[in-house]
Parts: structure tokens; sequence; C-alpha cells
């Protein structure tokens, strides 16, 4: 086709905020408010590719250098865009993890205006889907029932109610089958002693039978715990995430592990790789297109994970529209995909900012949008709603442990805890 008005006229980045239940994990709890940023790509004859990236004062900033630097590119040439992003940010940034933050967001946009151009899906981008529908599990967390009252801000609650032992798991997991109709199951442990979150497994194990179960305590333990752990659970679990921490932890607890051992913590860049299969740390890894460079290169560390007979599933974090229609076009185009994805949209999309009908969770799946690019539309009212509390807010980064610190002065955040 002619590059007639294929060439990138701006990048716009936009941050912006939006509602978070108080999810507890190993680092502390989610703060009431999640950020991310939001990408829009205007090529010169006025198309706009999509993007969605994690937020913060840091993700802005780097953004915005990538923004100056891609302008006059072709769109078609992603990999002259992913030069120059990693250009301007190498001398500064030099990690490729997090260079690949940055990368993904401009490569998402780009593939989204190629789309729209071509008048074809993302997912024939990435060629071709080999499902029609992507699987997600229901992500369960330990949590409160509301935002405690802080700094002159009411109590804040939510529909989801309060989940701190095995019957609020098992409840929460119902809610969630009942609204989504998941058929698989991740626990977000680390919260509380190991022997507590085991019974919460079996309690779900007992009350979903046969249904896939996986347990993720964010290396919150030892390796003498995640053995004893994995031991405990074996044949519960479809496979036990981030026991502990390190490629030589993990590769520890691996050697006498009846279960599978995934991660989406200790490997995360590509010079991670080698030593992970080198040590047979992981027999599961946890895709994210954010972290990896963008959707292409997660295509093709699905081809490396097959060669070394490393299963695929795939990570989330409190994410919105853009990025779940990413996750699924991605997840159809890889044909060993062989669990489930993980997604946190449930507990995000209230503040939604694609216009309805094209994403839906079912059946605790997703139809692979057909439409051209990634097949959503941004709804820009709810995009300039959501930037105004992220600037009214004031908050500028992700804090876990601050945040419980401020509710319980005496949290010690240090890992491993058990």
């Amino acid at each position: 086709m002619s590059t007639t008005g294929t060439k990138i006229r701006e990048l716009i980045v936009t941050p912006i905020a939006f509602r978070d239940p108080p999810l507890l994990n190993s680092g502390g709890v989610h703060e009431p408010l999640a950020l991310r940023c939001v990408l829009q790509l205007r090529l010169e004859d006025g198309t706009v590719g999509l993007g969605e990236s994690p937020g913060g004062a840091v993700r802005v900033e780097r953004l915005a250098a990538a923004a100056r630097a891609v302008v006059g590119l072709d769109v078609f040439d992603t990999t002259a865009v992913a030069a120059a992003i990693d250009a301007v940010l190498l001398p500064t940034v030099p990690s490729s993890h997090e260079r690949g933050w940055t990368t993904s967001a401009v490569e998402v946009a780009c593939l989204d205006a190629q789309g729209k151009l071509l008048g074809r899906p993302v997912s024939d981008l990435l060629g071709g889907r080999v499902r029609d529908r992507v699987p997600f599990a229901a992500y369960l967390f330990y949590k409160w029932g509301e935002h405690p009252a802080l700094d002159g801000r009411e109590a804040v609650g939510d529909d989801w109610g309060e989940a701190l032992d095995p019957a609020g798991i098992v409840a929460q997991a119902r809610l969630m089958q009942e609204r989504y109709g998941f058929r698989s199951f991740k626990l977000k442990g680390g919260v509380f002693p190991p022997d507590e979150e085991i019974a919460a497994i079996r309690a779900l194990a007992e009350a979903f039978p046969g249904q896939p179960l996986r347990l993720d305590p964010n290396t919150a333990w030892t390796v003498p715990t995640s053995r004893y752990v994995a031991r405990e659970l074996d044949g519960v679990l479809e496979y036990l995430e981030d026991p502990t921490a390190t490629i030589a932890g993990m590769a520890e607890v691996a050697k006498d592990s009846p279960l599978p051992l995934a991660t989406n913590m200790c490997v995360i860049a590509w010079e991670h790789l080698r030593p992970a299969v080198e040590q047979n740390a992981v027999q599961v890894l946890l895709t994210d297109h954010h972290y990896w460079g963008g959707l292409r290169r997660t295509r093709e560390l699905a081809a490396v994970c097959e060669a070394f007979g490393i299963t695929l599933s795939m990570h989330s974090n409190s994410h919105l529209g853009i990025s779940l229609a990413a996750m699924t076009h991605v997840a159809a185009a890889i044909p060993n995909l062989d669990h489930s994805c993980d997604t946190h949209y449930p507990w995000n999309s209230a503040d939604e900012i694609v216009r309805p009908g094209v994403l839906e969770l079912r059946d605790g799946e997703v139809a692979v949008p057909t439409g051209p690019g990634l097949g959503v539309e941004l709804d820009h009212d709810a995009l300039d709603r959501l930037h105004r509390l992220y600037l009214e807010s004031g908050m500028r980064g992700r804090d876990d442990s601050g945040y419980m610190r401020r509710v319980r002065p005496d949290y010690d955040p240090r890992l491993p805890r058990w």
C-alpha cells in the first residue's frame, strides 16, 4: 500500500487514575486509585492508534520522551520505532525490561493504527488467530470490605465485600463465576500464613471440583516453605506461581516440587531466559506484552518457550479495556497458550475508557475483536474524567506497602515472610 499519510504526526500521552478495591498482596494493599496511561498515536492522515501502559510519574516521563522520538516515523516500521525509543531511553534506562514497558505501549498503538489502515484486526497482523475466544481465570484476592477512612476521606466500600478467610474466598469465587462464568481460579496469596492459604485452596477445590486452581504468594516464602506448600497441594493446584524469589531460589524449589512452578517475577526479560532454562527454574511462564516489548515480541517469546518445553499463561496488572483488547489479540495468535490468562478486569472495568459492546467476559472467555485494529473505540468523555481524577488526586506512583503502613503502622513489608 502507499505510505502516504502513514507517518506518525504526534503521540498524545494521557495519564489517568481509576478506582481500585483494597486488594491484599505480599507487599501490602492496593490504594483507592490505580494509575495508567492512555496513548493516542495520530498519523498524518488522521488515523489514531490506541495504546495503554502502566502509569505513574516515571512512566509518563518515559512515554513523553518516546513521543518526541517517534514523530515522523512510518507507523508500519515498528522496528525503527522501537529503535528510536531505545535510543532515547537507553542512557537513563539500561534495563531492557523497563524500556519494554514504553516500547510495548507504543507498538500496540502502531498495530492498532496499522489494522485500521488495512481494515484487519491486530490478531491478523500477528499471524492470524488460532482461537476465536480467549480463556481467562478468575483472579481472587484477600481483600478488606472497604478502603478505610484516612486523611479526611470517608471509608469507600464496594459490592465485592470482605474476603479474609477460606469462606470469604469461596464466596468471592462464586460471585466471579456467577458474573463472568470463570472456569479456573487464581488466588493471590502471600497475605496470611501458608497453612491458612492452603486451607483456602482446599476450600476452592471442594467448592469447584475439577476446575483448575493456582496460588501466587509473590515470593513471600522461603525455599523450605515453598517446598512444603508444593507437597501439601500436590494434585490440587494446576501450578504454583512465584513462591520464592530469584531464578536460583525457584530452581531449588523445582528440584523436588511435585507441582510445576510458574513466574512473572524472576523471568521478565530476554536475558533471564537462558539461566532459567539451564537451571530448570520454571515450567510455566506468564507472558505480558507490557513487560516483553510488545505483541510481536510476545509472539516470539511463545515460540522460544515452546522450543524449551515451557508452557504459557499470561500475567495481568490493574488495567482497562485497551490492554484487555491487546492481551486478547496476542493470546488468540499464540498456538501454545496452555493455560487460561490472568486478568484484573472485573476489579477495574467500572471505570472503562473504551465504549461498550466489544469486550465482554462471558463463560470465562473474551471473544477476539474482529473490527479493524484492536477493535475498540476510545470514550473521550471517560478519558477526560479519569485524567481529571489523576490531576486532582496528586497520586503519582503505586505504593502498596506505604498505604498498608498508613493503616497499620507496624506492618513490615520485608520478604520472605514465612
